[in-house]
């Protein structure tokens, strides 16, 4: 979101992760497709890709497989890498999505994502 749904601004994660950590929380994992690496096309673009590279360095971002198959993209489905590392190390998702598909596929998450889930909003470059 902090792209104004414009653009996929890599300077948005490093300012959640910043707010998190400054916080003292230091358990922190961003998920993120690993076609985000890709040089970004004109109909998709994406600000400061080597914040990515540097979180990942940094073991705090883990990209999520996709591939190529037939020339089109096959992706994983991300939501559920995000919703089971924090429902088995008793965290916090922070999205806003509200995971609606995920709480019907299994029981165990459904309360865990009603009562873990944080929303958020930026206000320019504020968290």
């Amino acid at each position: 979101s902090h792209g104004n749904k414009e653009v996929f601004s890599c300077r948005g994660i490093l300012l959640a992760v910043q707010w998190f950590w400054d916080r003292g929380h230091k358990d922190i994992t961003v998920f993120v497709p690993s076609w985000r690496k890709e040089q970004p096309r004109p109909d998709v673009l994406v600000t400061d890709q080597h914040i990515l590279r540097d979180l990942e360095k940094k073991k705090i971002l883990v990209f999520t497989p996709s591939r190529r198959v037939g020339g089109k993209r096959v992706v994983c489905y991300d939501d559920r890498f995000i919703v089971k590392l924090a429902h088995e190390s008793d965290g916090i998702v922070v999205s806003n999505d509200t995971y609606r598909d995920l709480q019907n596929e299994r029981p165990e998450w459904k309360k865990f994502i009603e009562e873990r889930l944080l929303m958020y909003s930026f206000v320019n470059d504020k968290y």
